[in-house]
């Protein structure tokens, strides 16, 4: 199962840890991390693509954390997005993603 943990402070998003393997299909035919993975570097490269300190991110064999270091509008609400489009797909596939 693929685990989104989101940490907010003063409701703006400051750190998401996405950590784990759906497990719906086998390592490259699996839907849902494809899906993930694609909202994912989609929303990063166009938020650096705007401003390239407004986050970091650390992807190793066991995931990605993204720190957001700003609380700009532009990149809060390109985070919100990126977080609606996880949780839209935990509805769809509960047994492969959580978002917390």
């Amino acid at each position: 199962m693929i685990n989104v943990v989101i940490k907010k402070e003063h409701s703006k998003y400051k750190k998401i840890n996405i950590l784990g393997h759906a497990m719906y299909d086998d390592y490259g035919k699996d839907i849902v991390c494809s899906a993930v993975s694609s909202i994912v570097t989609t929303t990063v490269n166009g938020i650096l693509t705007l401003d390239k300190g407004s986050l970091s991110y650390l992807i190793s064999k066991k995931g990605m954390t993204i720190d957001i270091k700003t609380a700009d509008e532009t990149t809060q609400l390109l985070i919100g997005n990126m977080v609606n489009l996880l949780k839209d797909l935990e509805k769809k596939y509960k047994e492969n993603i959580e978002v917390k």
